[in-house]
């Protein structure tokens, strides 16, 4: 698609999907680091901001081929907000439940795109992502609270009565990648493949945005000019795994978390 289809299918649909971002072979090495570094300090399944402990997803984050199309829905001045490796291991009970991101973000407006990046193959088998086209042009829905060990929202905010027939399956092969609009409904199911699921989930904003929770929120500008300063610097890896960002990493992590469970 050139820019003009990509802008007119996102602002129609609320997401573009199927994008070619990396090689098969470029999506394995960077599973490979992954992996490796899992080894060493645990999972990092919902890990907010790896991006400064690990310079595999630093370098996936400023990939031009996905700011290119991330300036064509949030301008020039973008902003990356966080990076996190989103894991389903295999024939994992793990589901996510319908819901908006922006609910429960904190953001003063709607500048903002999420790129979920496939390093697995993401099928309707294991788990992949289902969104309902044009959501997005309904605004914030309600959401409830609901109690589910295996729901992995931190709170299980769900929206409730979705007409799944509407909803369609985003499934990406190692190396391809959807971005999707903060109001658009979707939800993914649990992985019953013999393979884990992994996407890197990249969320990006206008510099313009404000977090309106806290004062304690973080990001880098990666294109353009930060000339608004609303939220404290993210420092990104320059190597991998240094004792002090690995020390920030998980305090970082706590604040992002505490984020969404606030009112």
């Amino acid at each position: 698609m050139n820019n003009k289809d990509l802008i007119n299918s996102y602002n129609d649909l609320g997401y573009i999907s199927k994008i070619k971002i990396i090689s098969e072979n470029e999506a394995l090495n960077h599973r490979m680091i992954l992996e490796k570094t899992e080894k060493k300090i645990g999972n990092l399944h919902y890990k907010s901001k790896v991006h400064t402990i690990l310079k595999s997803p630093y370098e996936l984050a400023i990939n031009n081929k996905i700011l290119d199309i991330v300036e064509l829905f949030i301008g020039p001045n973008i902003l990356l907000h966080n990076v996190t490796y989103i894991i389903k291991e295999a024939k994992s009970l793990s589901y996510v439940s319908w819901h908006q991101d922006l609910t429960y973000w904190g953001f003063s407006g709607d500048e903002q795109i999420s790129v979920w990046l496939a390093l697995s193959p993401t099928t309707k088998k294991s788990g992949c992502m289902q969104m309902i086209p044009g959501s997005h042009k309904q605004g914030k829905l309600q959401h409830e609270k609901t109690k589910d060990s295996n729901n992995v929202l931190i709170s299980g905010q769900t929206v409730k009565n979705i007409d799944e027939n509407q909803s369609i399956y985003c499934s990406l092969q190692p190396g391809e990648a959807s971005f999707h609009h903060g109001w658009i409904l979707h939800k993914s199911n649990p992985n019953n493949s013999n393979d884990r699921r992994i996407g890197l989930n990249i969320q990006y904003l206008a510099t313009h945005v404000k977090q309106l929770k806290h004062n304690k929120d973080s990001a880098i500008c990666v294109r353009g000019v930060d000339k608004f300063k609303n939220f404290l610097a993210d420092k990104p890896a320059i190597k991998d795994l240094s004792s002090n960002a690995v020390k920030k990493f998980y305090n970082i992590d706590a604040i992002y978390k505490k984020t969404q469970q606030m009112n």
